[in-house]
């Protein structure tokens, strides 16, 4: 028995010594061989870099730096060794990542359909073949371009100003029975309902809290294994999302009997199948409308029946709207609380609209929340700092060659928003939240060095609306309410949460002195 345990414990001691030699062979063969072809076949070259361990690459690197307080610190590294744009190997692919703006601004662009959207196999199995996040080409531009135009629209802005002023209204009208307000949970709750209005015009009551604990169920599956047996998280988001489609799909069907009751459609309800042509003579209403308007321009592969398809989509767009904007909201009121100048002057700027409104007695329009400049200046400071999207993934659909660099067929791109915000090159001090910087010359929120929101064919189409809903949120916050916020930190893995949801204490003071 001794020498059993001594001949394992010296065969464990060998394979100890050998790994890093069978690392490097195993990289030597699937990743050198591959580029020395590549870059026989042209000038540019592949990015320098490491590919880390055998099968697991750098994934455990790039997980533990995004479990940290500084979760750039991955990037930085590569940078400092590498330059802005280098190879690594992560979740079992190789990876071209960037943290230069111009190659950046050429992968969100992607002109000719080069790149496409590469997501985690538990998103794609939960978000489908027909999923507006993997659509692309014509399709793909005319979605995009019409939930685009109805979420920027005047004629929208004006309905859901008054909506969003109702519902922040009533939430912070409950904050003064209790003795802490997680700040988390009610932006959260707060802009939930707000969102499933905007997109299928669903009212508070009893079938909204029920979609609510589906789509809880739903987006639990985004992070999991991709193991869809009985039990598991993947399956039990797969059933979720099929309760969500039915019950979408319920709302569609009397929407369309509507508009055949109205006269302006004809054997919508009846049929399987719809026209651009009959919705579009009625004004879009909701994001459904805007979905049913798109259904008939689809491939011929695409085998999701029509509501389905509409049904499904529905329940994407909630994904970054109902995660992102709380999220704003919440940190934005972190950042404030802990730059009690920055929160002095945005109280003054919204104390002087409120005046003025009281005084003109004038409701208040949504050009008068956009037009609040530091308030503005507020909201785009946080999205520099908190990088809710924090790098899009691509694919390379064919040999890419940019700015001297060449990124393989079928390699994966990762195109890294947050080295580019906190880049001490493109901003002076860039950990420290500083919404003045937004006043300086040359300073432009729109620049390539600013992509909160994305970019290029993919730009999100709801960034307005958001901002129009963070600004009535802040306004009615800071005309209302003081706060003494608790000690809390910021989490950014798996996604960007606090810590303990921003727990504050508030006191409702019409005098508001700070």
């Amino acid at each position: 028995m001794g020498g059993l345990w001594s001949t394992m414990v010296l065969i464990i001691l060998l394979l100890l010594l050998l790994l890093p030699l069978l690392r490097r062979r195993w990289f030597k063969f699937h990743g050198d061989n591959r580029m020395k072809k590549k870059t026989m076949m042209t000038s540019c070259r592949v990015p320098e870099g490491s590919w880390g361990w055998p099968f697991i690459g750098e994934t455990l690197d790039f997980i533990a730096s995004s479990r940290t307080s500084t979760p750039v610190t991955f990037m930085h590294q590569r940078k400092s060794m590498y330059g802005k744009v280098f190879r690594t190997h992560l979740l079992g692919k190789p990876v071209i990542v960037s943290t230069d703006p111009e190659i950046n601004k050429v992968v969100l662009q992607n002109h000719g359909n080069i790149f496409i959207p590469s997501y985690p196999k538990s998103i794609t199995e939960l978000f489908g073949e027909s999923s507006i996040l993997r659509m692309n080409g014509a399709l793909h531009k005319r979605v995009h371009a019409s939930i685009g135009r109805f979420l920027k629209s005047p004629e929208l802005k004006a309905q859901i100003t008054t909506d969003i002023e109702t519902s922040v209204k009533l939430s912070l009208d409950n904050w003064k029975n209790c003795d802490l307000v997680y700040i988390q949970d009610q932006t959260n709750q707060l802009t939930f309902e707000i969102l499933v209005k905007v997109l299928m015009s669903l009212g508070p009551g009893d079938e909204m809290e029920l979609f609510k604990k589906d789509y809880k169920e739903f987006i639990k599956g985004l992070i999991c294994l991709p193991i869809k047996l009985p039990g598991t998280q993947l399956y039990n988001s797969l059933k979720a999302k099929e309760r969500l489609q039915k019950m979408i799909r319920r709302i569609i069907e009397e929407r369309l009997i509507t508009y055949k009751t109205n006269d302006t459609t004809s054997n919508l309800a009846a049929s399987s199948t719809t026209t651009a042509a009959a919705i579009t003579t009625t004004a879009s209403s909701d994001a459904i409308d805007v979905l049913l308007c798109n259904v008939d321009d689809r491939s011929d592969d695409d085998k999701c029946q029509p509501l389905d398809f509409v049904a499904g989509n529905i329940i994407e767009m909630m994904v970054p709207g109902e995660d992102s904007v709380p999220m704003v909201m919440t940190l934005a009121v972190k950042y404030l609380s802990d730059n009690p100048l920055a929160l002095k002057q945005l109280v003054q700027e919204n104390m002087d609209l409120k005046r003025q409104k009281a005084n003109s007695g004038n409701s208040y329009a949504w050009t008068d929340y956009m037009s609040l400049t530091f308030t503005q200046n507020v909201i785009t400071e946080t999205l520099r700092l908190a990088n809710i999207i924090n790098a899009i993934w691509r694919q390379a659909t064919q040999d890419v060659e940019i700015n001297g660099y060449l990124i393989p067929k079928g390699w994966g791109v990762l195109a890294s928003l947050t080295s580019i915000h906190m880049d001490e090159q493109n901003y002076e001090n860039p950990n420290n939240f500083d919404p003045w910087r937004w006043e300086k010359k040359g300073i432009v929120a729109s620049s390539n060095t600013f992509s909160p929101f994305g970019g290029g064919q993919r730009l999100c189409p709801g960034l307005e609306f958001s901002r129009l809903e963070i600004s009535i949120f802040l306004h009615h916050l800071v005309t209302t309410y003081r706060w003494v916020a608790e000690k809390d930190e910021i989490v950014y893995f798996p996604t960007v949460k606090m810590k303990q949801k921003l727990p504050i204490r508030v006191i409702q003071d019409g005098s508001l002195i700070w």
